[in-house]
C-alpha cells in the first residue's frame, strides 16, 4: 500500500462519520411530514439507480470480465432474500398512518445501501494500493456522496413508520459499513473484483424494483419527479468530482 495504515483508516473514520451527519438531519427531527418523506424517497430512487447504471456497472466490467455474473448475483440474491428470509421477519406487520414503504421495502432499501457504502470504503482502500495521489482523490471523491447516503438511509427508516431510534441504527449501519470496506480491501485487495459487481446487482434490485414502484403507487403530479431530481443531482455530483480529479 503507497500511504500508512493509520492515514487510510482515519480517512475512513471521517467518511463515515459524514454518513452520521446525513442521517442526523433526518433523524434529529421528531416529525417528518409524509411530502418531505415521498421526496426524500424519490429522490434517493433517482441517485441510486443512476449511479448504478452510469458509474458502478461500467467500473464493474472494466476491472472484472466476469462482472456481468456477479452483478446477476447480486440482483438476484436481494430477489431471493426479500421472498425468503425476509418474509419470516416481522418487519410488515405494524402498520402507521403516514407510512408511505412497508418495512420490507424499508429494511431491503437499507441493506443495499449497507453494500453499497461498504463499496465506498473498498474504492478509498483500493485507491491507496495503486498511489497516494488517487486514494486521496477517491476519499474527496466518495466524500461528496456520505452526507447524502446517510441523509437518504434516515429518510427511508422514517418513510416507513419507524422512528428516531431506527433512523439512527441505519446511519450507524452504513457508517461502519463504510469502514468495514475500508479495513477489509486494506487488507485483501483483491476483493474489489468481487463487491463492485455484487454491490451494482444490489442496487439496481432496489432502486428499480423496490423503491421506484413505492414511488408510483403514491398519488401527486410532483411525487414522480424526485426521481429525475435524484438522477440531475447525480449528474452535478459526476461533474464536480471530475473537476476535482482534473484539478
Amino acid at each position: 500500500m503507497n500511504a500508512p495504515l493509520s492515514t487510510v483508516l482515519v480517512l475512513g473514520i471521517a467518511a463515515s462519520l459524514a454518513n452520521l451527519i446525513g442521517g442526523w438531519i433526518i433523524s434529529s427531527r421528531k416529525e417528518v411530514r409524509r411530502p418531505v418523506l415521498n421526496s426524500l424517497v424519490s429522490l434517493g430512487a433517482g441517485f441510486m439507480l443512476a449511479a448504478a447504471i452510469l458509474e458502478v456497472v461500467p467500473r464493474s466490467i472494466q476491472v472484472n470480465p466476469s462482472a456481468s455474473v456477479v452483478i446477476l448475483g447480486g440482483y438476484l440474491f436481494v430477489h431471493l432474500v426479500e421472498h425468503t428470509i425476509a418474509t419470516h421477519f416481522h418487519f410488515g406487520e405494524e402498520t402507521h398512518g403516514d407510512q408511505m414503504l412497508r418495512a420490507r421495502v424499508a429494511y431491503s432499501a437499507l441493506a443495499g445501501l449497507v453494500l453499497h457504502t461498504f463499496f465506498d470504503g473498498a474504492l478509498i482502500a483500493a485507491g491507496f494500493w495503486i498511489s497516494m495521489r488517487l486514494g486521496i482523490l477517491l476519499f474527496l471523491a466518495v466524500l461528496l456522496h456520505k452526507i447524502p447516503e446517510g441523509f437518504t438511509a434516515a429518510s427511508i427508516m422514517r418513510a416507513s413508520g419507524r422512528g428516531r431510534t431506527a433512523a439512527h441504527f441505519a446511519t450507524l449501519a452504513i457508517s461502519l459499513s463504510t469502514f468495514a470496506g475500508v479495513l477489509t480491501v486494506s487488507f485483501r485487495e483483491n476483493l474489489i473484483l468481487y463487491v463492485l459487481p455484487f454491490s451494482a446487482g444490489v442496487t439496481l434490485y432496489v432502486a428499480a424494483s423496490d423503491l421506484i414502484p413505492e414511488v408510483n403507487q403514491e398519488t401527486g403530479g410532483g411525487i414522480f419527479l424526485g426521481v429525475f431530481l435524484g438522477v440531475a443531482l447525480f449528474f452535478v455530483s459526476e461533474v464536480l468530482l471530475r473537476r476535482i480529479l482534473s484539478g
